[in-house]
């Protein structure tokens, strides 16, 4: 096999493209890139396989894969294992929403546009909004496109944010920024929770927005009305990430004062998907409708006063003057949103605080009895949804290892961006755990604790 064998070309397409160019080697078409920048040697990638071959190849590779079928999970920290009703997949599989894409010209794709609209009116109700945009990228995103909108409306650069935010959430926000010349400041937090007397301190008039996380990265529950105040109070924006599922049984974040709500909207209806495609949720109050990247459909009626779906708000370069765009988020989810659309739909209000409260009592039974195991104690006094971390007396990783074998995602390691809190492990219980799995987890773990 010679090194085009990843090139679908045959060498007599390539001979006759070079000779309709009048060059004599696929080399000569690079003649222009100086010889120091070329690579000297072939690409290290494999000989080409046969079908038959790549396709067992790939069945060996995807067997690595510590999937969910094969393992007991209560590893969350942000995408999480939540139980997907047929349903959804039924509508979103059916063609005409499974291709489209991107409604270029959307006036034309009114069941996209009602399906959307259905989606901004749901997701501004459960968060407590007026209004939503047409969906984002994913959580991380629609986070750091949050913090630019708040400078945007104050004509602030300084961001005050807690250090209890998912750690991904801030790498994605310090990227945006340092692109625009935002300052980020970051609040400590104290047994899980921001640090009151140092958010007092930093929150001044030169900061545009304050963001935090409700329930926060340890899963702990923030006081967001104090916050918001003291936010409102030094004239700045309060943007809160939230986790949806949660809604089912805290107050909303928008009817404690919050001016941007932003989530990731996986739980709600979409799988882990070794990590996406993922949904972000973006929800604000009225004063910053123009403000908010990505489109806004809204309702209307035609000239026989029938109803239809626009896109009302397009701020998005590829609809208006580069210069005038609010963002460079150039598309939405639909298909993961409408999934979303699909899953509260079906839940409905009741549904969703049912859900809330499987997560919430099981998190606290698994919590509870956890701390009969030698060796396992809280890390925070806290209040908690369906996270929470406990500290234990032998390393995580090797803990974390034991468990694996024995069949169970023992959380997330925190020391990875906490080194403070280096033998602690952050843990997740949703509705998919039963009571039969966590008492057996348990037993594992004294039993690994004791070895």
């Amino acid at each position: 096999m010679n090194r085009y064998g990843y090139v679908p070309h045959t060498r007599e397409d390539r001979e006759e493209m070079l000779a309709a160019l009048g060059l004599d080697s696929t080399d000569a078409l690079f003649a222009d890139i100086p010889e120091s920048l070329r690579l000297q040697q072939p690409l290290a990638i494999p000989p080409a396989m046969s079908e038959l071959t790549l396709s067992r190849h790939l069945e060996r590779l995807a067997g690595r894969n510590q999937h969910l079928g094969a393992v007991v999970s209560f590893l969350g920290a942000g995408a999480y294992e939540h139980y997907q009703p047929s349903v959804v997949d039924a509508i979103v599989s059916r063609s005409e929403f499974y291709t489209s894409y991107t409604p270029y010209q959307p006036e034309m794709s009114q069941g996209l546009l009602q399906a959307i609209f259905e989606y901004q009116t749901m997701v501004a109700e459960w968060t407590g909004m007026d209004l939503a945009n047409a969906s984002m990228y994913d959580g991380p995103t629609a986070f750091a496109e949050a913090g630019l909108v708040a400078c945007a409306h104050t004509r602030r650069n300084r961001l005050l944010v807690a250090d209890n935010i998912h750690p991904e959430y801030r790498r994605v926000l310090e990227t945006y920024a340092f692109g625009q010349g935002v300052e980020i400041l970051y609040v400590r937090e104290v047994g899980g929770q921001i640090a009151i007397d140092a958010f007092r301190e930093l929150c001044d008039e030169t900061v545009a927005g304050v963001m935090i996380q409700y329930p926060n990265f340890f899963g702990v529950v923030e006081d967001v009305r104090s916050i918001a105040e003291q936010a409102h109070e030094a004239g700045a924006l309060l943007v809160v990430n939230t986790y949806p599922i949660a809604l089912g049984l805290l107050e909303a974040p928008g009817h404690l004062g919050a001016d941007i709500v932003v989530a990731e909207g996986q739980s709600l209806g979409n799988s882990l998907s070794y990590g996406g495609p993922y949904l972000g949720i973006m929800a604000v109050k009225n004063p910053l409708m123009r403000r908010i990247p990505g489109r806004v459909v809204g309702q209307t009626t035609d000239a026989e006063g029938r109803r239809g779906f626009v896109l009302t708000l397009q701020a998005r370069e590829q609809h208006i003057r580069r210069e005038k765009a609010t963002s460079n988020i150039c598309s939405n989810q639909s298909l993961c949103a409408l999934a979303a659309t699909v899953f509260l739909s079906y839940m409905g209000k009741e549904g969703m605080q049912e859900l809330a409260l499987q997560n919430f009592h099981k998190a606290h039974y698994l919590h509870d009895r956890l701390l009969t195991v030698d060796g396992v104690k809280s890390l925070f006094a806290a209040p908690f949804f369906n996270e929470f971390a406990i500290e234990l007396s032998k390393p995580v990783a090797e803990v974390q290892a034991a468990m694996l074998e024995a069949g169970y995602l023992f959380g997330y390691d925190l020391s990875h961006d906490y080194p403070q809190y280096g033998s602690s492990v952050l843990l997740t219980v949703t509705e998919m755990r039963t009571r039969e799995e966590m008492d057996e987890l348990v037993q594992t773990l004294r039993e690994v604790l004791a070895s």
